[in-house]
């Protein structure tokens, strides 16, 4: 009998053993997760033995994906261990965590190189999160996209300097595009700037106000192309300035990455759209498409709610508009321009996959309010 009991012991020992995950896999699982977009997590971890001892090593650019890990492998039953992965955001020097892009637009690229492929687009006043510090830096955006950016674009903070950045007066530009001169109906550029930019107020002069962008260059701008940014983001969802906003786009050309209102591609067109009355949303199309809530048929879609397009036998999203109304929708596929959602229709282009609505849905997952992100106020 206690022989039988101890073969059924060690058959149970062995099978449990055999089900047991090694580290690797507890790893691999851990990043299909919490970290399985590479343009929203810096992800590159793996376990090692070292003198009899586990260790995990590698990288990843947040402490909450660090302290994941560690939370993980014990979960799963394994108590000794090493956690020497390092964390991007704490490896910057303090004084050079945070920045503000420039420029009137800065171009984001896959890669620390003018040769790589664009990734997205910043405008003056964004705040960004530095993870790493070169002639390239790599940053993180508002919507948590991952990119790289010329050094040259970006005006370094401090975590103080932020903080005195996000209390002061401030305004953004709400024209399509204007500049900032020299002096009141001068006509000496000292910057471009788009939809968008976010600058600090200095003083105001007969119908002008005088701003200063991220890197102190002072000029004027006309006071009916920009507003108050305490003002301006009080605002709540608008379908009527979403549509007003993608329509002055009409006609513009198609850039890979574009996210401005000069040139933009299709999901940029629906951030630019959004962002007018303080939503940010998701960088790409196959993001925005997780986010809101889901419409099943286009017959049942409103003003402002976002289409998205691909491959019907995979489900991949490729492609994203806004809906106007009366199976209409604007969009960026060669151009910004107006198709129909109706076979019928001799403006017919593509049918949806998904229909998400974002009005009732903001500051929910994925989908925030300028007005309650904590890189523009302080909360």
């Amino acid at each position: 009998m206690k022989i039988k009991t101890l073969l059924v012991l060690a058959t149970l020992f062995v099978a449990a053993n055999a089900l047991a995950a090694t580290p690797t896999e507890i790893l691999k699982q851990l990043k299909m997760d919490i970290a399985p977009d590479k343009r929203t997590a810096v992800w590159d971890v793996k376990a090692v033995q070292q003198d009899n001892d586990l260790v995990i090593v590698g990288t990843v650019s947040t402490e909450d994906l660090k302290d994941a890990v560690s939370a993980e492998l014990k979960k799963q039953g394994i108590k000794k261990f090493q956690n020497n992965i390092v964390v991007l955001e704490n490896s910057v020097p303090e004084d050079q965590r945070w920045a503000l892009v420039k420029l009137g637009i800065a171009t984001m690229r896959c890669e620390g190189d003018h040769a790589a492929e664009a990734a997205t687009q910043a405008i003056m006043g964004t705040p960004v999160k530095v993870l790493e510090v070169g002639d390239w830096c790599r940053v993180v955006t508002p919507d948590g996209y991952i990119s790289y950016v010329p050094q040259s674009s970006l005006q370094f903070r401090t975590a103080k300097e932020m903080k005195k950045w996000r209390e002061a007066k401030r305004y953004i530009v709400t024209s399509y595009c204007t500049r900032l001169v020299t002096e009141p109906k001068g006509d000496e550029t000292i910057t471009d700037l788009t939809m968008g930019c976010i600058l600090e107020h200095k003083g105001d002069k007969s119908g002008w106000m005088r701003l200063v962008t991220p890197d102190g260059r002072e000029g004027y701008v006309e006071k009916e192309s920009v507003e108050e940014l305490n003002k301006w983001k009080k605002q709540s969802f608008d379908a009527a300035l979403i549509e007003k906003t993608a329509r002055r786009m009409m006609g513009s050309g198609y850039l890979w990455g574009g996210t401005s209102t000069k040139v933009t591609d299709c999901s940029g067109l629906s951030k630019i759209s959004y962002f007018s009355c303080g939503i940010i949303l998701q960088r790409d199309a196959s993001q925005q498409a997780l986010y809101g809530k889901k419409i099943e048929r286009y017959k049942d879609a409103k003003c402002g709610d976002l289409l998205f397009f691909g491959n019907e036998k995979t489900g991949r999203v490729t492609h994203v508009g806004i809906y106007l109304r009366d199976g209409k929708y604007i969009h960026c596929s060669g151009q910004v321009k107006i198709n129909s959602l109706d076979p019928k229709d001799p403006d017919y282009l593509y049918s949806t996959l998904v229909i998400r609505r974002v009005d009732g849905n903001v500051d929910t997952k994925g989908i925030t309010s300028l007005a309650k992100h904590n890189w523009y106020y302080n909360q």
